[in-house]
């Protein structure tokens, strides 16, 4: 078979097995734009499926001080940081990183996917057991896989499975990897629970909190090795990723982590962006767009302790037409599907945002209520 064969094999399988997809274009700046039809045309809709978890990509501060960068440094960082060295903003944004998370330094990589690739690796190799939520991220995944360990997949959030993974790693390194918030189900790892398995166990924890914007809460534990995982391009509404810790355990990342070592650096753009979306999200500021995102969180699904809220409907087809018919009344709600999801928990995933209106939010509410009911 040649490869043209293979090529046109392989995506006749996606098609026929429902799962196609392909990029559109949203020409929006916040939640409100215009969807550009795959046919041609266009029309307008709120999006609920962007991270901008507090609407920092619009943010004045923010767009201001992306434009200065590019004013001062240019539009890229011209090569990797060991290389050509590192912008000023670099430095600085690592030094509010590390005091955002209380720890001793930070480290900045191009994105948060290549931020698990490079800590998984230097940290995880042959003889290590590494234990995985089986609903960790993609990145989490191919970073376990990449350091070439032995992984352990532990049921979703499970601590007592956790710690019998662990047993019999005394005297041996071992690592627990997870999410905070779990990016499809929305929900929270058992932290506290998790920190004490890794203490007994004597484990290095790996934190990933992408998606933690409402929490929860971290507490450091003198007797838990841990490295904090996150993006500049959620919350923080730039691009990019970081992972804050021990000085040590920094400095060791910039000798022996491949993403970080070998790729050009983050633009100074991005990283002046972050920068000034740090300042506005530890101010009085960044306390207010919280409280009104969980405000909104509180109207869509009360209790629920993230902005990522997800109405599984099992089917594929079932969610893929509710998804069309929220498209129809102008909202842009995801259906996600295999292979981003189990088979049969097909689902609507709901993003909210503090920058979503009032207005936006009751509109949502109200065509929930009636397209689910139908499909029910």
């Amino acid at each position: 078979m040649s490869w043209r064969d293979w090529v046109a094999a392989q995506c006749r399988s996606i098609v026929e097995a429902g799962q196609w997809r392909a990029t559109r274009d949203l020409d929006a700046a916040g939640p409100a734009g215009m969807l550009i039809e795959r046919g041609g045309g266009s029309r307008p809709v709120v999006s609920f499926a962007s991270n901008d978890y507090l609407g920092l990509t619009q943010h004045p501060a923010v767009v201001a001080a992306a434009h200065d960068a590019l004013d001062r440094w240019g539009a890229g960082a011209g090569a990797a940081r060991l290389i050509v060295g590192s912008r000023p903003v670099h430095s600085e944004l690592e030094t509010e990183l590390a005091a955002w998370k209380g720890t001793d330094a930070a480290l900045v990589f191009p994105t948060g996917f290549a931020t698990n690739l490079g800590v998984l690796s230097a940290f995880v190799g042959p003889g290590v057991r590494v234990c995985s939520d089986e609903l960790n991220h993609a990145s989490i995944i191919d970073g376990c896989r990449l350091a070439r360990g032995d992984v352990v997949v532990y049921p979703h959030r499970d601590v007592e499975a956790l710690d019998r993974a662990l047993a019999g790693t005394a005297g041996e390194r071992s690592v627990v990897v997870t999410d905070t918030v779990f990016s499809m189900d929305g929900d929270v790892a058992p932290i506290a629970d998790i920190v004490e398995v890794c203490r007994r166990r004597r484990a290095l924890l790996i934190l990933d909190e992408a998606h933690a914007v409402l929490g929860p809460t971290v507490a450091p534990d003198p007797d838990v090795p841990m490295l904090r995982v996150g993006t500049l391009s959620k919350t923080l509404g730039s691009l990019g990723g970081f992972v804050a810790g021990e000085r040590a355990f920094v400095d060791l990342l910039v000798n022996r982590a491949r993403p970080f070592i070998f790729t050009t650096a983050l633009t100074p753009a991005d990283t002046a962006a972050a920068l000034a979306a740090v300042r506005v999200l530890c101010g009085p500021e960044g306390e207010q767009l919280k409280a009104r995102l969980a405000a909104h969180v509180e109207r869509v699904m009360p209790g629920h302790p993230s902005p990522i809220i997800p109405i599984v409907l099992g089917d594929e087809r079932t969610a893929m037409a509710a998804s069309a018919a929220l498209l129809e009344r102008g909202l842009l709600v995801p259906a996600i599907r295999p292979p981003t999801v189990a088979p049969g928990t097909s689902r609507l995933r709901v993003a909210l945002s503090a920058a979503h209106t009032d207005e936006q939010i009751s509109l949502l509410v109200e065509a929930l209520l009636e397209i689910l009911g139908r499909a029910a």
